[in-house]
């Protein structure tokens, strides 16, 4: 049993930003990771950029969703065109994270809103992060199906689609929630 004072980190909330929904065709542009413990305390945040094919960039992100959405469109191209990073750097980076704030034994929740289409990424591109994390997640979308249908209660998001703030968004969301939650 891990001993929690030693090591509180419990949950890796986590949420990428992509050219589209496809983890075969799309590529990962944005990635960020905040570890908290089950008290949703922040313990550790990463945040990286990996680079792209702009031409990738040209074909995938067209169509209604990234026209709505033209202003984070464009900002993480020109963040792109920024980029260094490749994708297994940013998996080893992503690794070493972990490596530091979870003990080898410890598994590992992703956590985060509709994260399953995140993972689908994840073992696509970085499998080796991919094998570190447990079958078991955290996916907020569910509470948030549940306290809408059952006791009338919404979150409100902003929807930026950034990934640290969809992160911050979601972390704020479940605190929302445990608020109605009688211990």
């Amino acid at each position: 049993m891990l001993n929690h004072t030693k090591n509180p980190a419990a949950l890796l909330w986590m949420d990428l930003e992509m050219t589209g929904l496809n983890p075969v065709k799309d590529e990962i542009l944005e990635v960020a990771a905040i570890i908290t413990d089950w008290q949703l305390n922040k313990l550790a945040v990463y945040k990286q950029v990996q680079k792209v094919n702009p031409e990738l960039l040209k074909q995938r992100m067209v169509g209604e969703f990234w026209e709505t959405n033209y202003q984070t469109r464009d900002k993480l191209i020109e963040q792109n065109f920024l980029a260094t990073k490749q994708t297994q750097e940013v998996e080893k980076e992503l690794l070493k994270f972990i490596k530091q704030n979870f003990s080898t034994k410890q598994n590992i929740y992703l956590s985060g809103n509709s994260i399953h289409q995140d993972r689908k990424f994840i073992a696509q591109h970085w499998p080796k992060l991919d094998k570190r994390l447990h079958y078991r997640m955290l996916d907020i979308s569910a509470f948030k199906l549940f306290f809408a249908n059952v006791y009338n209660k919404d979150f409100a998001k902003n929807q930026t689609h950034r990934a640290i703030d969809d992160i911050k968004e979601s972390i704020s969301e479940l605190t929302f929630y445990n608020q109605f939650i009688k211990p």
